[in-house]
């Protein structure tokens, strides 16, 4: 059975979404004023996890993640840089995906953005004010804490204050009581706005999430996810403009992320600590940039450092490996059995048992809260077993391979791993092994050009080769050849 870790709970609790067979989710996104950074795929990669072994297990996910495209940030940025919010936004909402499209991370059911839905917020907040939840102080409408009882259920704290900056004095002296918190802001010179029945402004930054939620997901949620900074004020907020609203919990379990440190302190543009994504796939593959970031489980801190980046690196190669020489028995057992079926050995009944032993392993670890180290340990485990009975003399049945394949190439889509590398292995069409054979005549003619001492046309084989994805190993008992 699924358990997963309830921030609201504070311990593990069996998952039961609220409808059958569906999951509906909503992760909070970037304010996109800047490069995405690691700290930021650290919570991006973790809930794509999360959300993939969720469709593993057989569920209907509903993903949604937001922009926020306005708020004190993007104002400022869009100053210095003599730009709109707008064009900002859409500088930097493009390389968003970009980034997160290379880290393999799978597209939300929707992105929607803060300012697409202002229209929406200004009815959830003149309800409020109609139900004495809000009320409103020189063109701006602040949450009223005090009435909302449960304040405080998410974090464990009795008070709020203004986002994540101290609230000008002007903003102190119109509220109620210190910890209310802006629904709405009133227009300041120069600044972006939108016409309200309280006038000119623009809405708060936790208005956002729930509207937006709302409006995609209905107002009883299955999974709200992101990082453990977001706990207080954020999703406190957003439960008591949500429920003070609806009367309805707003989400059944609350996830959270830990930080990916630097030096033991959290990776933030405010400290000036943080790596883009783009400075880091540069020097990295994407691929063992992912490895790295679901190495520990997602509510741990990572504590980022070239020597972890380079023992993920490590580890994807012996994972590659595996993979090839898998594929290469693939290939051998598949032209085998065109000419003479096998019968199943007892190395196909040894592979069968460790298969059947590892993929429930890997599900006892994800089923655990997402414990993707634990998941990936059985992975490693396994792949070291099955390269032992692959390098023997055993034989083993194209049937047994292929369902090795399978379940691996299932596992890699949770993981998020290898995808690229599964979709070149496995042989089942007359036009694979045409292409088999191919490589083949290929090697040959490359072989007796050797011979001949013609080692421009030689290499100029090798190299054709591996241009298409194949790489040739000159041994002493011959060439052998991989996919790459």
């Amino acid at each position: 059975m699924l358990e997963l870790y309830n921030t609201l709970s504070r311990k593990k609790e069996p998952f039961k979404p609220l409808h059958e067979g569906e999951v509906r989710m909503y992760v909070c996104g970037p304010t996109v004023y800047d490069s995405s950074h690691l700290g930021h795929a650290r919570s991006i990669v973790a809930f794509d996890v999360i959300r993939r072994y969720l469709e593993y297990k057989g569920f209907d996910v509903r993903f949604i993640q937001n922009f926020t495209d306005i708020d004190d940030k993007m104002i400022k940025r869009a100053d210095e840089e003599g730009t709109s919010t707008v064009d900002l936004a859409t500088k930097y909402i493009q390389e968003y995906f970009e980034d997160f499209d290379k880290l393999g991370v799978k597209r939300a059911t929707a992105f929607p953005k803060a300012t697409e839905h202002i229209p929406e917020m200004i009815e959830h907040i003149q309800k409020l004010v109609k139900k004495g939840y809000a009320y409103e102080a020189n063109n701006s409408v602040y949450f009223r804490v005090s009435k909302f009882k449960k304040y405080g259920k998410l974090s464990r704290q009795e008070r709020s204050k203004e986002d994540a900056e101290e609230p000008e004095p002007a903003e102190l002296e119109e509220k109620e009581q210190p910890e209310d918190f802006a629904l709405w802001k009133a227009m300041k010179p120069g600044e972006p706005f939108w016409e309200s029945p309280w006038g000119k402004g623009r809405p708060g930054w936790h208005i956002e999430c729930s509207v937006m939620s709302t409006k995609y997901l209905g107002e009883s949620i299955d999974i709200h996810g992101g990082g453990l900074d977001l706990v207080f004020p954020h999703h406190e907020n957003e439960i008591a403009q949500s429920e003070a609203l609806t009367g309805k919990p707003f989400v059944r379990y609350w996830m959270h992320n830990g930080f990916l440190t630097v030096n033991k302190e959290k990776m933030s543009k405010s400290l000036g600590n943080f790596f883009t994504i783009q400075e880091i796939t540069a020097k990295y593959d994407p691929e063992v940039v992912r490895l790295f970031l679901i190495s520990s489980q997602y509510r741990s801190p990572i504590d980022f450092s070239d020597a972890q980046l380079e023992e993920a690196k490590s580890r994807l190669v012996r994972i590659h490996n595996a993979i090839d020489l898998l594929q290469r028995r693939l290939h051998e057992a598949h032209e085998t059995e065109a000419r003479d079926p096998l019968k199943p050995s007892d190395a196909d009944a040894e592979l069968w048992d460790r298969l059947m032993t590892f993929q429930k392993e890997f599900e006892t670890a994800m089923d655990d809260d997402f414990n993707t180290p634990m998941a990936l340990a059985s992975l490693s485990s396994f792949l070291s077993k099955t390269n032992a009975i692959l390098s023997s003399d055993s034989t083993v049945t194209t049937g047994t391979l292929l369902k090795v394949y399978e379940i691996l190439d299932r596992i890699g889509e949770v993981l998020g791993l290898f995808r690229d590398r599964m979709q070149l292995g496995a042989i089942k069409t007359a036009e694979a092994t045409a292409t088999e054979e191919l490589i083949r005549l290929l090697i040959e003619l490359r072989a007796q050009a050797r011979k001949k001492k013609d080692f421009e046309t030689a290499d100029y084989i090798r190299k054709q080769l591996k241009e298409y994805g194949i790489l040739l190993e000159d041994e002493k008992t011959g060439t052998t050849w991989k996919w790459i």
